[in-house]
């Protein structure tokens, strides 16, 4: 195998790709990038056995061939080289290495059996749709933030992705929740995607997608079965497992008598809250906030570094409230709000309150409340 490539091309494609591999492996082959060259394309596969991520790109390839190498050594190699250089990769059948040349500089790598690389078989896909990569970059964004890490609860460790609504209405929903909070976003159900499987995308496999999309214009295919799914953006094709349980029945945590509106400015809100949370300790991090007609009381007590209230004019024409919140939750949600609005809905200082963006549709957001 000889293939030559220009540096920028292979940086930014093994920079894709070697993310996948953890750093630790008890199986040596996971450690490793697979490396094809045929038809003037160069393709790297790499995988944790749950998550597959695999990118082409045009190569001047001499004889073609396979082989293996050590993928954060392979992608380290890469960044260090100078800009602009053409980098010749060698292997030849009889020996277990790749040779990396560029410039003066020259390189080895061990090899391993491209007969050991593991193949995350997709089986047959159910389902197939396209989105914009904007669209599939709001959706994940606005809801990943409330995505559990709590092992235990392992359906809730990802993004759980369904068709909902009826016909004319129909749309592509994201839930994900950590028993804190939870977000909803949703777009309208694109065609290919009615009847689709409820399926919970895992949290790496998210992260790996929000990091894939580089040009918002592009398009994304999803294909999806059961128990995989699959992403091709541009070059990039990402299949997955998906997560193996039941998403709990989240209808039921969403407030729908909340008749107690405040309407905040969102960029004085959140900076409101930021300051006052300055004090709070790391453990509680509640934020009091104490409602009147017109006016919004914030306030911090810390029995171990002192106190802090601030207050905001906002609409509020409800009976007085006082209800509390973890101030890093609050503040998780109000960077999802793209509009100058926030509007909450609150009940009393037991019961979830829903927050939404008044400008924008389409994603809603439960808060919890805190003890203060």
């Amino acid at each position: 195998m000889k293939v030559t490539v220009e540096r920028s091309a292979l940086l930014k494609s093994l920079g894709h790709v070697h993310r996948v591999v953890e750093r630790r492996n008890t199986i040596p082959i996971l450690a490793n990038v697979l490396i094809q060259a045929e038809n003037a394309k160069l393709a790297f596969r790499a995988t944790d056995l749950d998550l597959e991520v695999t990118e082409t790109i045009p190569a001047e390839v001499g004889p073609s061939g396979a082989t293996t190498v050590p993928a954060q050594m392979f992608y380290e190699i890469v960044r260090k080289l100078p800009e602009g250089a053409q980098i010749v990769l060698e292997a030849s059948g009889d020996r277990a290495v790749l040779t990396i040349r560029a410039g003066r500089a020259r390189f080895t790598l061990q090899t391993l059996p491209v007969s050991d690389f593991p193949d995350l078989a997709a089986g047959d896909m159910t389902h197939s749709f396209k989105v914009s990569a904007a669209d599939l970059k709001r959706l994940i964004d606005k809801a990943s933030f409330a995505i559990s890490t709590e092992e235990t609860r392992y359906y809730l460790n990802g993004i759980y992705l369904h068709a909902a609504g009826a016909a004319k209405a129909a749309t592509l929903r994201a839930v994900a929740t950590d028993g804190h909070r939870l977000a909803q976003v949703e777009l309208p159900l694109p065609a290919g995607a009615d009847g689709m499987p409820g399926i919970i995308i895992p949290r790496k496999t998210v992260g790996e997608v929000q990091r894939l999309i580089e040009d918002g214009e592009a398009e994304a295919t999803i294909e999806l079965s059961p128990g995989k799914i699959r992403f091709t953006i541009g070059d990039v094709v990402l299949t997955s497992k998906l997560i193996d349980g039941t998403f709990p029945d989240y209808g039921r945590v969403i407030p729908l008598g909340n008749n107690k509106e405040l309407v905040v400015d969102k960029a004085e809100f959140e900076a409101a809250v930021d300051r006052v949370s300055t004090v709070s300790s790391e453990r509680g991090r509640a934020v009091k906030l104490a409602l009147t007609a017109g006016k919004l009381t914030l306030s911090v007590t810390n029995p171990d570094s002192g106190s802090a209230t601030e207050e905001l004019e906002v609409e509020y024409e409800s009976d007085p409230l006082d209800i509390g919140f973890n101030s890093r939750y609050l503040l998780d949600i109000a960077a999802q709000i793209e509009g100058e609005t926030a509007v909450l809905r609150l009940a009393d200082p037991g019961s979830p309150t829903l927050i939404q963006d008044r400008e924008s549709k389409g994603a809603l957001y439960v808060l919890m409340p805190m003890r203060v």
